[in-house]
């Protein structure tokens, strides 16, 4: 595996938080793609990010996707499929598998009990049936040394496409559509960065996409030292978390953009799986959601 090197391993640690949900809750959260990717990780990576994780952080990197995944579902409904998704800072990023899974393994299925939502809620046990020819299209953006190491272990579909660069580059939004309705994801990729780096960017993409709207995880100020404490613990001493919004609606309104959603991580997670999860797991999840220590901003770029 030539392409690991200068490969950071925080791009293991939410693919081993998939694997373990994957097995742990399948009811809550199920990742085929993530299962069998997990031989052709460097063991060392893995282990590493065990020895540095709990049950409560492992639920807490996977509710994030849960969530992502529940949004752009909604947003290629809302839009008949005819629209982009874009996963910056992809990574190991499998949502593209997720959702064109049609059905589970019968066995899992059996044990889901995701409570309905109001609006983009799914039958127990399905995905979202997604085909190439629904006309959604996939950009997987990452740096190249990352898009090299991704093409050693994942195929691609047909209707995602693999972009080599840095994303505050912009260069990537040449292979884009602009005259489709495009949700762009930046999931656990902010919170390495400064807010001055941040915004600037966000006002870029407001610019460039029409009909762009935004998705992006952050943690309040309180949240930040959590968040730095356990990605050192999982062998990333050079990584630290440096971005976080403490008012959702605030932050948008500083852009002048519209504040689609505020959404915390574990409303679904604390009801699926009580009873399931240990006392300090429980305890974790309603302080985080109580104290929006850890929340999803969904944002409209040009409504």
């Amino acid at each position: 595996m030539s392409s690991l090197e200068g490969v950071s391993n925080t791009l293991f640690i939410p693919m081993e938080a998939r694997i373990y949900a994957s097995r742990r809750f399948p009811e809550y959260f199920y990742d085929r793609k993530a299962l069998e990717l997990e031989e052709k990780i460097p063991e060392e990576f893995l282990e590493k990010i065990r020895e540095g994780s709990v049950e409560y952080t492992m639920i807490a990197s996977v509710a994030r996707y849960y969530n992502i995944d529940e949004i752009t579902k909604q947003f290629i409904e809302t839009h008949d499929g005819k629209c982009n998704v874009v996963n910056l800072g992809a990574g190991l990023e499998t949502m593209a598998y997720r959702l064109r899974d049609k059905e589970e393994p019968k066995e899992e299925a059996q044990k889901r009990e995701i409570p309905a939502r109001e609006e983009g809620g799914q039958e127990a046990g399905k995905h979202q049936d997604r085909n190439p020819e629904d006309g959604t299209r996939f950009f997987e953006v990452d740096l190249p040394e990352v898009i090299e190491f991704r093409k050693e272990i994942m195929d691609t579909l047909p209707d995602e496409k693999l972009i080599g660069g840095d994303i505050f580059e912009l260069e990537w939004a040449e292979d884009i559509d602009k005259t489709l309705p495009t949700l762009m994801i930046a999931s656990g990729v902010f919170q390495y960065f400064y807010e001055d780096e941040v915004v600037p960017f966000i006002m870029e993409l407001k610019d460039m996409f029409p009909q762009g709207e935004l998705v992006f995880d952050a943690t309040n100020e309180v949240g930040v030292k959590y968040a730095d404490r356990y990605v050192r613990k999982t062998g990333n001493l050079s990584a630290s978390i440096n971005f976080y919004v403490n008012d959702a609606q605030a932050f948008a309104d500083k852009i002048g953009v519209k504040l689609v959603e505020k959404r915390v991580f574990f409303t679904d997670a604390r009801k699926v799986l009580k009873g399931k999860v240990n006392m300090y797991t429980r305890l974790a999840m309603f302080g985080t959601d109580r104290g929006n220590r850890a929340i999803l901003v969904h944002l409209g770029l040009n409504d």
